[in-house]
């Protein structure tokens, strides 16, 4: 099992690192509150926040910058002329 250590009599123990993070005093209370509220820890409502955050499929590409000189959405006929005529 990679990452985890199973103890004879006492089940498993997940190997983690620890790391600090600064909440702003609003964000802090709110995770608190969560915590309390669903009865768990901050630490893991923090993890299940980070792995889905870190899972979850981006976009590719993104916003092209420059000048709009060529190809655009008004001359793409033009560019497109014969395309797919061979």
């Amino acid at each position: 099992m990679t990452g985890r250590y199973r103890l004879p009599a006492y089940g498993t123990v997940h190997v983690m690192k620890r790391t600090t993070v600064y909440f702003p005093d609003e964000l802090k209370a709110r995770l608190e509150a969560e915590a309390k509220r669903r009865g768990t820890t901050e630490a893991q409502i923090v993890r299940g926040a980070v792995d889905k955050e870190t899972r979850r499929p981006r976009p590719g590409g993104g916003i092209i910058l420059g000048d709009s000189e060529g190809m655009t959405a008004r001359n793409l006929d033009d560019y497109l002329e014969g395309f797919g005529e061979d």
